[in-house]
């Protein structure tokens, strides 16, 4: 007698209790790949392909003026417009000692890109392009993302133009050291595969708002890649339309991180264990002027603790400039209270 390997009844067919479930995760399947299209078709036209012309190539020719122009552009990139008369945002580091931008569409629509402002401390840069129709995107609120969440990301990988791939949010809050050495914070992870030229692309959310610019990923590493949170984008777009830079206190002090040891650290009842070790005062700079001296050990500015040079960084905001504020410092065991006047940190 031959025994059933199943459950199901005789004449109902064996994966009758499938069907349902198949077809729902079909339906699911289908709203993420609907989400992922709505997205890439809202935002897709405002992304361009960026060619990088640069002093540094040697594929040099003379034209019509009888000067050198190099043939070919030295690197690539990709940019998006944020704004309907053609601000556009990128990496700094995609055009920089850039001497030509070239922005070419998603339809073919090729024209020059103008630098406005560049801020190599977030890596992020602004440029202007003159061609329509052009087709805004949207910025977002990157401070509502969460761990996990769907996000795109449009650029032009290795060349091929108008590449999406998406994936998720891996993690939020990272921190990410930029070309000029300060940190970034609040840098987004995702496993949206990012390659050679995505760098300044858009990272979006399912609905098409930008959450992020595309700036970088791991070497030898698959599925970790980095984003500029598009909050950043936010704080430093009107600075670098309105005067081509972001504006930050300096007070003209070379230092490192240290640790303090457990009993400087009870004996002048401090709140964190490590600060910042000044190694050099710039002379006639606002620390100089202050009286701050190699060897003093900076532990607070205007009340807030300092355990780092990253922290002193952070601190020192275009609120500053110009304006008294005090900086607390050990100095041969004895803690001091100085005042001083940040300066404008001059262009690098």
């Amino acid at each position: 007698m031959l025994q059933l390997l199943n459950n199901t009844a005789p004449g109902i067919p064996a994966d009758a209790d499938a069907r349902p479930k198949l077809d729902a995760d079909a339906d699911l399947l289908d709203a993420y790949s609907s989400a992922v299209v709505n997205a890439v078709e809202r935002v897709g036209p405002s992304v361009a392909h960026l060619s990088v012309w640069t002093p540094a190539s040697p594929n040099r020719r003379r034209n019509r003026g009888g000067n050198y122009e190099q043939a070919e552009p030295s690197g690539t990139g990709s940019g998006f417009v944020f704004t309907p008369d053609g601000f556009m945002l990128t990496n700094s580091h995609v055009v920089e000692r850039a001497t030509r931008i070239k922005a070419t569409f998603s339809d073919g629509t090729s024209c020059d890109a103008h630098l406005v402002g560049n801020d190599p401390d977030t890596d992020l840069a602004v440029l202007r392009v003159h061609a329509t129709p052009l087709i805004p995107a949207t910025l977002g609120d990157s401070r509502r993302l969460r761990a996990g969440q769907v996000v795109i990301a449009i650029g032009n990988p290795l060349g091929f133009a108008s590449t999406v791939t998406s994936g998720i949010v891996s993690a939020l809050g990272r921190t990410m050291r930029s070309q000029s050495g300060r940190l970034i914070d609040a840098v987004i992870q995702t496993d949206a595969a990012l390659n050679p030229g995505s760098s300044g692309g858009p990272l979006v959310d399912s609905r098409g708002n930008v959450v992020g610019i595309n700036t970088a990923v791991i070497a030898g590493a698959q599925g970790i890649c980095f984003a500029i949170p598009v909050s950043t984008a936010h704080f430093v777009i009107p600075q670098l339309i309105g005067d081509g830079r972001v504006r930050r206190g300096w007070i003209g002090v070379s230092g490192q991180t240290i640790q303090l040891s457990r009993r400087r650290v009870q004996l002048s009842h401090l709140s964190a264990a490590s600060a910042v070790l000044v190694m050099e005062a710039t002379p006639r700079g606002p620390a100089d002027g202050a009286g701050i001296r190699a060897r003093d050990i900076i532990i607070a500015l205007d009340g807030f603790v300092v355990t780092g040079v990253d922290d002193l960084q952070r601190l020192l905001t275009r609120e500053c400039i110009g304006r008294a504020t005090r900086v607390t410092l050990l100095r041969d065991g004895t803690q001091l209270e100085l005042s001083i006047t940040p300066a404008e940190s001059p262009r690098m």
